[in-house]
């Protein structure tokens, strides 16, 4: 079903002011947001508009109960300067996997797809040339109803938000296994994209950085020795030959940089085997010398290769060479420019044309 999107643009444009050769971290935003409410079971009035403050009350449900959720995606550009966007509709697809986890309205997927394909075809400029760099969508959900009390809000906010990102790591980065604090356990909402997760992640990840670590290597929550993921990434481990993954069994993130990984190494022949895995197997390994490399993948650093991981008192230090590691990287930088064939339907042009309803 098309939508139906207002248009509205700005009459002051920021996008000259931009240095897309230096872009400050999640700071520098577009000229456009894409928002919609929900009230009396539906989705209304959706549009795109300037990007300004958005009016809201003290008793906003999700400033009191933690009802929000988001996605992660990115647009890049490919042949003749078109944007694309990357498996659009598995974002949609897994908001609406927290939104249920969350006690929130599902999002219509087709309503979801077309606010980031008119949003990004609105701010096609925005999107930075440099290889390596791209524009960052957020799309995310709150409650805004105003109400004190323990239950689901009745009235929602669901917005997408733009901001050009250059790479996210540009060397390898350092891990720090955490035995005190946890991420997720059974039951919780560690599948699900959900604030609150993340600022639960704050204060430990400062933690890690201040012991000479870039991000948290999150383990189980009973046992603290089962790997789940890394603060803003799923973990890959090529151990003799194979690569191993943590099963996604309800505490970790459905990732779909992970579920494109998985694809990819699957293509270049590798065996890809989804199951549980100890901090001290990847030390065991590691001594072994066994553990040939490891990276991350999330939205915001595609594939980012790991240098070390630190667990108590040890320090496991991987191989210098990450031959198929950067392959990967590489591979998934050009399916994303339409510089290598995409064999699986993942890219999703986006029309430029402005549909001013």
């Amino acid at each position: 079903m098309e939508q139906h999107i207002k248009i509205t643009k700005t009459s002051h444009s920021k996008l000259a002011d931009i240095d897309f050769d230096n872009i400050p971290l999640g700071k520098t935003f577009t000229d456009h947001m894409f928002i919609c409410e929900y009230e009396d079971g539906v989705w209304l009035n959706p549009r795109i508009e300037p990007l300004e403050l958005i009016p809201t009350h003290p008793a906003a449900m999700a400033l009191h109960y933690g009802q929000a959720i988001f996605e992660g995606m990115k647009a890049t550009v490919g042949e003749n300067n078109t944007p694309l966007l990357f498996r659009p509709e598995e974002n949609a697809k897994r908001l609406n996997h927290s939104a249920a986890r969350m006690g929130m309205p599902a999002v219509p997927e087709d309503l979801f797809v077309e606010a980031v394909k008119q949003i990004v075809g609105v701010e096609k400029g925005w999107i930075p040339p440099q290889e390596g760099s791209a524009l960052y969508l957020r799309p995310f959900m709150y409650a805004d109803e105003p109400f004190i009390g323990m239950r689901a809000a009745t009235s929602y906010k669901f917005i997408v938000i733009c901001s050009p990102a250059g790479p996210f790591f540009t060397k390898k980065i350092r891990l720090y296994a955490e035995t005190e604090y946890i991420r997720a356990a059974d039951g919780g909402t560690g599948e699900a994209k959900a604030a609150g997760n993340y600022a639960a992640a704050i204060l430990p990840t400062e933690k890690a950085k201040a012991k000479g670590y870039d991000q948290v290597l999150w383990l189980d929550a009973n046992e603290h020795k089962y790997i789940q993921e890394v603060g803003t990434m799923n973990i890959f481990f090529k151990i003799d030959g194979k690569f191993i993954t943590p099963n996604t069994s309800g505490s970790i993130l459905k990732g779909i940089t992970r579920d494109s990984a998985i694809t990819l190494l699957k293509d270049k022949g590798f065996e890809v085997e989804e199951r549980p895995i100890t901090i001290d197997e990847v030390i065991q390994y590691s001594k072994e010398g066994k553990l040939e490399e490891a990276f991350g993948t999330g939205t915001a650093v595609a594939i980012a290769m790991v240098e070390a991981i630190g667990y108590n008192d040890e320090v496991v230090t991987l191989p210098e060479a990450n031959p198929v590691s950067l392959d990967m990287k590489n591979t998934l930088d050009e399916i994303k420019a339409q510089k290598r064939e995409d064999t699986h339907g993942w890219i999703v042009p986006v029309a430029v044309e402005e549909k001013v309803k």
